[in-house]
């Protein structure tokens, strides 16, 4: 009796295990994995938007995104956090902010935006310029901080989901000078690629930092001349025969950085400061030769020139070249009102101004939506 007993046990434990096993195997199957062949973008080993034309544009294989740096955002100097408070409970709440922006990531997938920015140290929170607040993911060393892993964890686990694309900065000017010196930058690196492995998210594309200039970074690591060392650090960190695709980004006015480029897996900048049509077809030039016989995608994840129902718009003429366009929206100076803007905190991540919409609908004209 006994010994059926232990059979039948260890057989029905035997059926648990697999079964265990079969599900968590089928749940690593299932995860988004972002990957380029030549000049596209393929998820899950599909180019995106597959068969899809436009005007007679290729849009397969590109990943139009928007900017949405503040998903993980906090302020933790207390001189500035009440400058963020929520209207109607007049303080600041990290967590709603970041609830929230989850919330929302449903609604603008099904107008057919694949992608979009986060930044470990955000972005400006007012849309252009920096201050006293304190944003960054990083304790002084370099190590990872627990609260914005946690918030970082819930929008990748949900764009895994929904098989979005994450571009996600590592740093940004004006808070980069909270990591006491070049040994933590390179820690901060290292560690928040080993947690993106231990996580096993394949959805997301690195973006070392954001607008690497000379004029804007305290670690000279994160300056031109020597940021495609971060880059080449990454490219080289492998698990499981998997590696994450790497960049950075350049700024609009700037030449793009060969080393940088060459180090890269894709060419990204800028275009905020080209306000007319042939300084940002000039920039389109420059990025096409400075990658030269290399096939690979060029992308733009931040640009405040809209005018989308222009022939001419940034947004066309990006698709024209078979460019991926990013969308960069804020609160204008003298604009109270929270419906406008994804980067100037707080924000409300609905699509409920014009600006929104409009950019909105053009993807979803351009792409066809779910």
């Amino acid at each position: 009796m006994r010994k059926s007993l232990f059979i039948i046990t260890s057989l029905v434990f035997g059926l648990l295990f697999f079964s265990g096993n079969a599900a968590n195997k089928s749940k690593k199957t299932n995860r988004t994995v972002v990957s380029i062949q030549g000049d596209d973008f393929l998820i899950n080993g599909k180019p995106t938007y597959p068969s899809r034309y436009w005007k007679g544009y290729k849009i397969e294989g590109l990943l139009l995104n928007s900017r949405m740096v503040q998903g993980i955002f906090d302020d933790m100097n207390p001189a500035t956090v009440d400058t963020f408070a929520y209207p109607d409970t007049k303080k600041w709440d990290a967590d709603r902010n970041n609830n929230e922006f989850i919330a929302a990531m449903p609604l603008w997938k099904s107008y057919g935006l694949n992608s979009f920015s986060l930044n470990m140290q955000g972005g400006s929170p007012t849309g252009y310029g920096n201050f006293n607040f304190l944003n960054t993911g990083f304790h002084p060393d370099g190590s990872l901080m627990e609260t914005y892993m946690k918030r970082l964890d819930k929008i990748l686990k949900k764009a895994d989901e929904l098989q979005m694309v994450v571009f996600l900065g590592i740093f940004y000017f004006g808070q980069d000078q909270n990591l006491k010196d070049e040994k933590a930058i390179i820690a901060a690196t290292n560690n928040m690629v080993d947690w993106l492995f231990e996580k096993e998210y394949r959805n997301v594309i690195i973006e070392i930092n954001n607008e690497t200039n000379p004029n804007y970074y305290d670690h000279e690591i994160l300056k031109p001349e020597r940021v495609y060392e971060l880059v080449k650090l990454v490219r080289n960190k492998e698990k499981k025969g998997y590696r994450y695709l790497v960049t950075t980004s350049s700024p609009a006015p700037l030449p793009l950085i060969k080393s940088a480029v060459d180090a890269s897996d894709l060419v990204l900048f800028h275009a905020n400061a080209l306000r007319s049509t042939q300084k940002f077809q000039d920039k389109i030039k420059a990025a096409k030769e400075i990658r030269g016989d290399r096939k690979m995608p060029i992308v733009i994840n931040e640009d405040d020139n809209y005018a989308f129902e222009s022939d001419t718009s940034h947004f066309e003429i990006a698709i024209k070249n078979h460019i991926s366009w990013g969308y960069f929206d804020y609160r204008r100076p003298g604009i109270t009102d929270l419906n406008e803007g994804f980067q100037s905190v707080p924000v409300d991540w609905r699509i409920n101004s014009e600006n929104k919409k409009a950019f909105f609908n053009k993807v979803k004209e351009i792409t066809g939506g779910l």
